[in-house]
């Protein structure tokens, strides 16, 4: 069993504070991630100081702030913050600061700091619409990423003033989220993330779907869709274009995933099928219910308050095997490979391994991922799993969180695609 740390506990993270209004929502980064274990130091440029003053971010890392590659000149702070960093997150990238990184200025303690880590980079732009669209723009950001660094998708929504469209700092959350897939991505030989999945598109099922009984109630289960939501920020770090079928999840969206919600075991099986012929990969995370009411109530199923013991019959019937029909609909095509997820206990005499075997043999998908809730893992941080090829036989284990078991899914994933022609 491959025993994953905790992604940020201990990390030693730079927190990159570029000038735009956006910074106060750093704050927030700040907070979570020395909230999460990590030793935070924070370097605003200049410009961002007219924002966010440094006793905000001196209070929040209990860190002194430095700006200029001049000052603590005897500890030489702009080699050694590069060098003893886990982790850069850069929140807000302002168009300035990407065309400075991109060029390799070294003007201020942040820029020349970038110059000297070989950590992981994430870089999260926000600016207005019409320079994040610029041309410009967008061939630094294509740049960067060719270098390893991850820069993700701002979101959409209101700017300053009046303006609303892409270009909006992401939800400290995401940003999070982007630095815990960055810190357990496996690295190339320079330390940048791997972008081992960059030209693949993947089409991710997360959550857990509900069946309606009556306008009142439901059939349901208890996944959160945060193990499907480690997944397509792990995809996305390392380069791949998402698609991210949530089935009732109430998670912010991934930075750069295209998103559809889904209510119920036929809208996702309606999503796979119009979106899995288009895809190198699907991604089954989400918990699909078995069973689905024969005839949905069209009025609330009432109960007798004369007979205590009065119990209405709910006639059930078995919704579409998703898992299933995709691998029989792919036909002899190797595209798109197939991971499935399996959620079992034990009984009747067979563990739940030895179920998960069957299952993998009956459903045939590429591999399937397995872990045993007997445990308990909805809803926790941390997972446990077993991966199993077509035939039922394990070829990796990892247990930790849940974003580390995501990039452990994806190194089987990646070893099962077949080449790009």
């Amino acid at each position: 069993m491959t025993i994953l740390p905790r992604p940020l506990a201990g990390a030693r993270v730079l927190i990159g504070v570029g000038g735009g209004i956006a910074a106060y929502k750093t704050a927030h980064l700040v907070r979570g991630l020395v909230g999460e274990g990590a030793d935070v130091r924070v370097l605003p440029t200049a410009a961002s100081l007219e924002f966010v003053g440094a006793a905000t971010w001196e209070a929040l890392s209990h860190h002194p702030v430095l700006t200029s590659v001049f000052e603590d000149v005897d500890e030489v702070a702009h080699v050694r913050f590069g060098q003893e960093a886990d982790l850069v997150v850069i929140a807000p990238a302002t168009a300035d600061l990407l065309a400075r990184m991109r060029i390799g200025r070294a003007d201020d303690l942040l820029t020349a700091s970038l110059l000297v880590t070989r950590a992981p980079v994430v870089v999260a732009p926000a600016m207005h619409t019409e320079m994040w669209e610029h041309p410009s723009t967008r061939e630094n950001v294509a740049v960067l990423r060719e270098r390893g660094i991850t820069v993700i998708e701002p979101a959409v929504g209101r700017l300053t003033g009046p303006d609303s469209g892409p270009g909006r700092l992401p939800e400290p959350t995401a940003i999070l989220e982007a630095a815990r897939a960055a810190i357990t991505a496996p690295r190339d030989q320079h330390g940048a993330v791997r972008r081992d999945l960059s030209g693949r598109e993947l089409l991710i099922t997360a959550g857990g779907t509900r069946e309606d009984l009556d306008p009142v109630r439901f059939l349901a289960n208890h996944s959160s869709g945060k193990q499907g939501w480690a997944l397509a920020h792990a995809a996305l770090v390392r380069g791949a274009r998402v698609r991210l079928a949530a089935a009732n999840v109430d998670l912010d969206t991934p930075p750069g995933a295209e998103r559809f919600d889904v209510g119920s075991a036929a809208e996702l099986a309606s999503i796979v099928a119009e979106h899995r012929v288009q895809v190198d990969a699907l991604v089954m995370a989400a918990a699909v219910a078995d069973f689905t009411a024969a005839a949905r109530a069209q009025a609330k199923i009432k109960k007798d308050d004369g007979d205590e013991d009065s119990v209405p019959a709910i006639a059930l019937r078995r919704t579409a095997d998703i898992l299933r029909h995709s691998v029989l609909d792919r036909a002899d095509s190797a595209r798109p490979t197939i991971v499935g997820f399996a959620a079992e206990t034990g009984g009747e005499g067979s563990t739940a391994l030895d179920l998960a075997r069957a299952k993998a043999r009956r459903k045939g998908a590429d591999l399937l991922v397995f872990n045993d809730i007997s445990t308990g893992v909805f809803g926790a941080a941390d997972n446990s799993v077993r991966i199993l090829d077509r035939d039922g036989e394990e070829v990796a284990r990892a247990e930790g969180s849940k974003t580390a078991v995501a990039h452990a899914v994806l190194d089987e994933l990646v070893a099962a695609l077949p080449e790009v022609p």
